[in-house]
């Protein structure tokens, strides 16, 4: 049983990774565009416009699994400083201060900044084809008589 679930473990990832980064994402368009019934922020507003920058496109990028770690990277720290910032000094648990999106977020691209992208990414086909290209590219090279 263990076998089969490791072996299933890249294709959970890479899900749990295009769940976790439409919902950022859509959450980032809400807050910049009013989408989804949301109000608009004014541009440049700190810290809320440029979180929902991060969130659209830290979100989207995770979504397609290109940059995963780095976008990951990113998120996982706005989402710290959401936290700690905005919801933390309300009280000290994220049930008390509605925090806990930002708290479920921050852990989650946590989380894939070391997993990567799993299954289904672009990460995963730049890597190939940059290995492919990197092999064709020293089997043509002359050798050296």
């Amino acid at each position: 049983m263990t076998g089969r679930l490791n072996s299933a473990q890249p294709y959970a990832i890479g899900l749990f990774r295009i769940v976790v980064g439409l919902l950022f994402a859509c959450h980032g368009a809400n807050s910049l565009f009013g989408t989804f019934g949301g109000q608009t922020l004014q541009a440049g507003t700190w810290p809320n416009w440029y979180s929902a920058v991060i969130e659209l496109v830290g979100g989207s990028l995770v979504l397609l699994g290109l940059g995963t770690r780095a976008a990951a990277f990113v998120s996982s720290g706005a989402m710290a400083y959401a936290y700690f910032k905005v919801h933390q000094p309300q009280a000290l648990w994220p049930i008390e201060n509605s925090g806990e999106g930002a708290a479920m977020y921050c852990w989650s691209m946590f989380l894939l900044i070391f997993t990567g992208s799993g299954a289904f990414g672009l990460d995963r086909l730049v890597a190939k084809r940059s290995g492919a290209q990197s092999r064709t590219a020293t089997d043509q090279t002359p050798v050296a008589a």
